[in-house]
């Protein structure tokens, strides 16, 4: 079990440091392609979380972790966008929220 939340962690590690490059990897594609990899990689973390919570309350049924999965990626995606005003040559962006 603490092995899956050791890869919550991992993969909001890499969206941390992702997001501390003045200028992204890609980040001159279109519109499209950004929105595009905010929501692959807020959906692998929501997925990370997911697996991680029915671990640790397997007999809580789908909707509750589903429901905290959810919450806990949006709040990191918040708090993301937060880290990025603080960034070089970015901003933060609450629109970005909705496609994290």
């Amino acid at each position: 079990m603490r092995l899956r939340f050791a890869f919550v962690c991992a993969w909001a590690a890499l969206i941390f440091i992702g997001s501390s490059f003045p200028n992204p990897p890609g980040a001159t594609g279109g519109e499209w392609q950004y929105d595009l990899a905010h929501m692959v990689e807020y959906a692998v973390l929501a997925g990370l979380a997911l697996v991680a919570l029915r671990a640790w309350r397997a007999a809580s049924g789908l909707l509750g972790p589903m429901a905290m999965a959810w919450a806990f990626a949006v709040f990191y995606g918040m708090s993301d966008e937060f880290h990025q005003s603080f960034v070089p040559n970015r901003d933060a962006n609450w629109l970005d929220v909705g496609f994290d």
